[in-house]
């Protein structure tokens, strides 16, 4: 289980870099997307909204890739990945499958660091003595 988590890991950093420096540099240009995907992803664009998530996206695909702080990578990947898994369900349903596929790797990911997340999972808050 550990090679596959390393190698989802590495999977969803290099994933997460290339996407993320696309937003500031457009080296992969991507087609125009109309309807209500087109509307949100202009408003986007225009508040400047997407720097703050490219951004996130990037510092965390590092932090996969160099194999430092990981749990803290997988805890920043989890919003951005639910807002583009509701994005492609909601709005643009073509590019679905990868976003499974990238949530499918963050999985794994999760289920090899989750003893990091423990004290997240605790029905009550155990009280200092």
């Amino acid at each position: 289980m550990r090679t596959a988590s390393l190698i989802a890991q590495y999977l969803v950093g290099v994933i997460f870099v290339a996407f993320g420096l696309n937003g500031f540099l457009n080296f992969i240009p991507l087609p125009p997307t109309g309807g209500i995907a087109g509307q949100f992803m202009g408003a986007l664009y225009a508040s400047h909204y997407l720097v703050v998530i490219f951004a996130f996206q990037i510092i965390a695909a590092v932090l996969l890739l160099v194999n430092r702080y990981v749990p803290l990578a997988v805890a920043m990947l989890a919003p951005v990945i639910i807002n583009i898994l509701c994005f492609h369900a909601f709005m643009a349903p073509s590019g679905l499958p990868l976003a499974l596929f990238v949530a499918a790797l963050w999985a794994v990911i999760f289920v090899n660091v989750r003893p990091a997340f423990t004290g997240l999972f605790q029905p009550r808050l155990q009280p200092r003595s």
